[in-house]
């Protein structure tokens, strides 16, 4: 039997916020240096910061959506960092703000070339249009994912809420390929 070694990396992690306080953006615009606010183009205002690496979208509701992050604990050192800037700006924030993973979207490779074609007409819950699009789409139940397959052993994962969610989906994706043998020889090339 064929064992594949297959790797992936997060590439991007989404996580929602709320803070129990409304935010006036104009306030926090006029206040703090390098954030964008242009309330006829968008109806948040952007905070970008760089240790670790993540754009904040700031909502007036006191909603924040948090986009960029390779890493689901750097979350809250983003949110503490974001709302240490928006108390310098004069906003009252008071209790401890909820962070929610919502996506992870990860890339990689099983580490065998995939005949798409048999795997189509074999998993359950896939859908295969090559002249559409060269990918074939697999929506995993348990841990629920979606995956886009390529010919070449390439893979993008995503919906994921944990990372370990994303480990055990592409480890169970190399094992059904296997046993259901959709897969050619393992490549010695990693993603």
């Amino acid at each position: 039997m064929i064992e594949l070694k297959p790797t992936y990396r997060v590439e991007n992690i989404v996580a929602s916020v709320v803070l129990d306080c409304r935010i006036d953006l104009e306030r926090v615009a006029s206040v703090l240096p390098n954030v964008e606010y242009d309330p006829e183009q968008f109806p948040g205002l952007v905070i970008r910061l760089q240790n670790p690496k993540a754009a904040v979208l700031v909502f007036n509701t006191g909603k924040m959506v948090v986009t960029g992050l390779k890493r689901e604990e750097h979350a809250k050192i983003v949110v503490n960092k974001v709302i240490e800037k928006l108390r310098k700006a004069g906003i009252q924030i008071e209790g401890e703000p909820k962070i929610q993973i919502q996506n992870i979207v990860s890339s990689g490779s099983i580490g065998a070339e995939i005949d798409l074609e048999m795997a189509a007409m074999t998993l359950e819950d896939a859908l295969y249009e090559p002249e559409q699009f060269p990918g074939l789409i697999y929506r995993m139940k348990d841990p629920n994912v979606v995956f886009l397959l390529f010919s070449s052993g390439k893979i993008v994962c995503t919906g994921a809420k944990r990372e370990e969610d994303v480990k055990s989906a592409v480890e169970k994706l190399a094992k059904q390929l296997v046993e259901l043998g959709l897969v050619g020889k393992p490549s010695s090339a990693e993603t």
